[in-house]
């Protein structure tokens, strides 16, 4: 298949193209500037110029596409519900261009905050209270209008060389703060995957998923805390320390709103549904190998 790939040359896209191209398929990268034009040339990719909010440039993508993967986010934590926005208004754009043609969408969303303190599965859907459920919800509906559908919820921490998610900035916190920090006792949980592994995860559901499903990319159901700081620190030569949720917004800023989080979840669903079996090493054990090499992780 042609395949429609946005966020192409970011951090899980650059994996996710090759697995593509790998398995006999052709792939079209969304580039925002030359440099991404140029990475994605170079893997052996098609190149589409424009962005999220170019919605002409999507739709023709979309329309000469047989298929479309869909990763690209604006990570403005500063202002996030115009990135929601944004996010949602290309989603129904992509989708409104596949309309009765049975061909497929995997869409992303995520698994923080799906559950609390309990083990989420794919069954759950995401709270009201997410931001991004109406995304999802949008991309789950539109098997009702022809589309195969199909979102995959990837972990909170997707892992691997060229990470600067949420652990890169716990890694920079610490250096800046002279301590790695959980709070509240740590016993909080966050699932993990590697992002070969979610590579591998997309190109299953592009090319395996019923309409209307929802997939977990869960490698691991749920690391505490307490042992992801523990590891920084030791990465680091750091102490590490516990801290309350009243000290949390000062020493974490605006990822206090997460690090609290008690998520785990499950993917045994996926597993069994698209035969997909996670086969990279843990967050602890990559963070130990490969976090700290450097004075700037990865």
């Amino acid at each position: 298949m042609r395949i429609f790939v946005t966020g192409a040359s970011g951090f899980i896209g650059s994996a996710v193209v090759p697995e593509l191209l790998a398995a006999g398929h052709q792939v079209l990268g969304l580039a925002r500037s030359d440099e991404s034009a140029a990475k994605l040339s170079a893997a052996g990719a098609e190149v589409q110029r424009g962005a999220l909010d170019d919605l002409d440039s999507l739709r023709d993508a979309v329309s000469s596409s047989d298929g479309v993967i869909h990763l690209a986010f604006i990570h403005d934590f500063s202002n996030y519900a115009a990135s929601i926005q944004a996010d949602a208004q290309a989603v129904r754009v992509m989708l409104d261009a596949l309309d009765g043609s049975g061909k497929p969408f995997v869409g992303t969303s995520g698994t923080l905050g799906l559950s609390r303190g309990r083990l989420a599965t794919e069954d759950d859907a995401p709270s009201s209270q997410s931001l991004r459920a109406a995304t999802e919800e949008l991309v789950i509906a539109a098997a009702g209008r022809g589309v195969r559908s199909s979102v995959i919820r990837l972990s909170p921490t997707v892992h691997g060389a060229g990470d600067y998610g949420f652990v890169h900035t716990l890694i920079d916190i610490a250096r800046r703060s002279g301590m790695a920090a959980y709070v509240d006792g740590g016993e909080n949980r966050w699932p993990a995957i590697h992002r070969q592994d979610a590579a591998r995860l997309y190109r299953l559901a592009l090319e395996r998923a019923a309409p209307g499903t929802r997939l977990n990319g869960v490698a691991e159901e749920g690391i505490p805390m307490r042992n992801i700081a523990g590891t920084i620190g030791e990465g680091l030569s750091l102490p590490v320390r516990n801290i309350s949720g009243n000290e949390a917004p000062a020493h974490f800023t605006w990822l206090s709103t997460f690090v609290s989080l008690d998520s785990p979840a499950s993917s045994a669903i996926t597993r069994e549904t698209l035969g997909w079996e996670p086969k990279e090493i843990g967050l602890l054990e990559d963070m130990q190998a490969h976090y700290f090499l450097s004075v700037e992780p990865v």
